[in-house]
Order: C-alpha cells, then sequence, then structure tokens
C-alpha cells in the first residue's frame, strides 16, 4: 500500500470502522440485483421483478435522507440500529413472501422497508471527515472509500447472482442482508470514532438541500446516475446482440475498473486550485467519455471505451465530498453526502427505465445514446450551477484542501 494510504490508517480505529463500512455496504449492490434474481426464478415475472427493484431503489431514495439526517442529530449508534432492525425484518419478511407465494403487495410493502437501510457510505466518511477535517488525509480518506464503492459494485452483483443461481433462490438477498446487519452492528459498536451528535436548535433546523450549492450537485449527480443506469442495461443487450451475454459482467466491471484505478492514483496526488473547477472539468469529462460508446462495434471496444470512461469517475466523486463539505453545515455533513446517493439511486432507475425504452425501440447501439443525452445533462447542470459552488456560505464544515488554500482558513475555523 502506498505511504499516504499507510498513514491513513495510522489513526486509532480506522482499519475497523472501514472494515465495517465495507461489509455493510456490500447490500447495495447485492440486493437489488438478488430480488431481480430470486423473483424471476420462484416465479418467472421479470416484470414483478423489476417493479421491485425499482420500488426498493426509490425507497431507499426517499428514505435515506431522513435516517441520515436523525444520525447527525442523535448519532449514528441510536439510530442505525433501530432502522437496520426494520430493515432487516422487510428483508425476511420479503425472502418469506417470495419463498411462500404470498400476495404481491406485500412484497412491495416489504421492499418499502428495506428502504430503511442506511448509507454506510456516508456514515464511513463521516467518522473519516472528525478524524481528518482540514489536512490532507481526507482527500486520501475519500479517495479509498471511493474504491471501495467500486469494489461492492465489481463482485457483489456477482456474489448474489452467483449464489441465487447455484444453491437456491433467495441466497443472494439473504447474504446481503447478514452483510447489513454485521456491518451496522460492527460499525456502531465503535463509539471512540464515531462523530459527537449535533441536536437542532429551532434556528440550526430544516434540511440539508436548503444549501444551494448542495442543490446543484444534487441535480448534477442525478443525470450522472441516469449514464451509470442506463450504461448497465445497455451494455447487457449489446453483449446479447453480440452473442456473448455472459461477457457483460465482465465489461462491466472494466468500467469499474478504470474507476478504482483511477480513485487509487487520485487519491496519491496533492490537488490544487478550486474544488469547483475540478469538480466541472470531471462532470464535463464524464460526458465526452460517453460519446466513443455510440461508436462501438465489438465487446473489446466496448471493454475499453468503458475503462476510459471510468477513469473519470471516481475522482469526480471524492471532489464532489470535498465540495459537500464547503456548502453543507458540519451538522448536516451526514445528510449532505446521503442526498447526493440520493440524487444519483433516482438517475440510476431512471437512466434504467429510458435505457430499456429505447433498446425495445431501436436496438442496444441507438441505446448508448442515453447516457450521452444524460452527460451532456449533467455537464448542463454543472455550468449552470457553477457560480452557486464558488460561494460557499459562512460556518460551513470547510473543505479537505483548506491547508493549501490560505483564503478558505476561516470558514474552517467557523
Amino acid at each position: 500500500m502506498a505511504s499516504p494510504y499507510r498513514a491513513l490508517f495510522a489513526a486509532p480505529g480506522s482499519k475497523g470502522f472501514s472494515a465495517a463500512g465495507f461489509l455493510g455496504r456490500m447490500p447495495m449492490s447485492m440486493m437489488g440485483i438478488g430480488v431481480v434474481t430470486m423473483v424471476s426464478q420462484l416465479t418467472g415475472r421479470y416484470g414483478l421483478a423489476g417493479a421491485l427493484s425499482a420500488t426498493l431503489a426509490l425507497a431507499a431514495a426517499l428514505i435515506g435522507p431522513q435516517v441520515s439526517r436523525l444520525v447527525d442529530q442523535y448519532g449514528q449508534r441510536r439510530v442505525l440500529r433501530p432502522v437496520t432492525l426494520i430493515a432487516l425484518a422487510a428483508s425476511a419478511l420479503l425472502l418469506l413472501a417470495a419463498s411462500y407465494r404470498w400476495p404481491d403487495w406485500v412484497l412491495f410493502a416489504a421492499c418499502v422497508g428495506i428502504g430503511c437501510v442506511p448509507s454506510l457510505g456516508a456514515m464511513v466518511r463521516a467518522r473519516w471527515a472528525a478524524l481528518y477535517r482540514g489536512t490532507p488525509h481526507l482527500h486520501t480518506a475519500y479517495s479509498f472509500e471511493s474504491v471501495i464503492d467500486e469494489v461492492c459494485f465489481i463482485f457483489g452483483p456477482i456474489i448474489s447472482i452467483g449464489l441465487s443461481t447455484a444453491w437456491f433462490p433467495e441466497a443472494g438477498p439473504l447474504l446481503a442482508a447478514c452483510f447489513l446487519a454485521v456491518g451496522v452492528f460492527w460499525l456502531t459498536a465503535q463509539r471512540a470514532t464515531e462523530p459527537e451528535p449535533h441536536p437542532r436548535t429551532r434556528s440550526g433546523g430544516g434540511s440539508a438541500l436548503r444549501a444551494p450549492g448542495l442543490r446543484v450537485l444534487v441535480a448534477t449527480f442525478a443525470a450522472t446516475g441516469a449514464i451509470f443506469g442506463s450504461v448497465d442495461v445497455v451494455t447487457v443487450a449489446f453483449a446479447e446482440e453480440e452473442g456473448h451475454k455472459a461477457a457483460a459482467s465482465v465489461v462491466l466491471a472494466v468500467y469499474a475498473g478504470g474507476s478504482c484505478v483511477a480513485g487509487m492514483v487520485f487519491g496519491l496526488l496533492r490537488t490544487a486550485g478550486a474544488p469547483e473547477r475540478r469538480w466541472l472539468l470531471g462532470v464535463c469529462a464524464m460526458a465526452v467519455s460517453m460519446i466513443p460508446l455510440l461508436l462501438v462495434g465489438n465487446l473489446p471496444f466496448l471493454a475499453v471505451a468503458l475503462f476510459v470512461a471510468g477513469l473519470s469517475v471516481a475522482p469526480t466523486m471524492i471532489t464532489t465530498m470535498s465540495l459537500i463539505e464547503e456548502h453543507v453545515p458540519r451538522a448536516q455533513l451526514t445528510e449532505g453526502m446521503t442526498w447526493v446517493s440520493t440524487g444519483l439511486a433516482v438517475g440510476v432507475a431512471l437512466g434504467s427505465s429510458a435505457g430499456g425504452w429505447v433498446i425495445d425501440a431501436a436496438g442496444a447501439r441507438a441505446g448508448y445514446g442515453v447516457p450521452a443525452v444524460a452527460g451532456a445533462v449533467a455537464a448542463a447542470v454543472g455550468f449552470l450551477g457553477y457560480r452557486r459552488l464558488k460561494r460557499p456560505a459562512p460556518g460551513r464544515g470547510g473543505t479537505v484542501e483548506q491547508h493549501t488554500h490560505g483564503e478558505r482558513e476561516e470558514r474552517n475555523l467557523a
């Protein structure tokens, strides 16, 4: 491990909460695809399976920020344990309802309950921020967590689908629930690194979305999520048209691999300049990287194009976390991070639907027009909101790069 990453884990407790966060984050890539695999195997109803997966994603997108808001106010342990028990009970209900062919409405109700699952990525990043705020280590920490996200999305679906098809249909979602339970209860048992809660005063209430800069980030990442959701769906269809459907998982893993590589390298750099400018360049790079997909003629070329496209993903996500610290009050940091994830999740759902519609109407090759359009929308929103990102409000949490920007020192002391 390179020295900046080795130094990152010198802090007491950092290895423990990072490992717990990794286990607790696996369900985010396992549960949705696990539900699709389970329900389609048990009932043969792909329409129902897709609707349940969409319900789960939208429920998590709506409930997740509210859970994180409570975490900021009351602390991780007091909030995460009860809401996780609700999500686990809903998961058990879903497995039983699917196995015993209970009415469809029970399945949908269970998926809504699973939406209580907390955003472990935001919880872990909040712990890193509490440890390293205002130091170069926080940039490295966010880079590391971005890589962990990509690792989860590379291996999570493979594990979930593999278990449900090779063992029994409920195996994938069952293991995802086990990962969630172990990750959350292990994380919340580590009290020494838990960020201090910030009880709201009457004047300090309200949603983190009141911050104009955060609204820009959420809107941009809704369009970015549409890139990810449509690329996944269209790539599977393209691989099937090429006669190698199984290769789709490999090609998509290459996409995530490009992001992993970029995230690791980005974490080693000591970046200079305004983060909002670097963020806008990253969003534009993601948009431009979608254009070559319109020209793909075979799977090897597609894999190369997606690897290159992945190189801009992790650095943009890492810089986004830095900007959230600038534009969201410190007492609402976890909620702010979760809102960006919510925007991303909503975009994924919309992109998946749009990609499927275009595939049905015009074929897989035309489907790559969806991520290209989504990328253009993301860049446009980024440009339109850029001025708001240049004006962080006083008293915000402070960026990870303040140690190199004297003009922002006052904000870090606020």
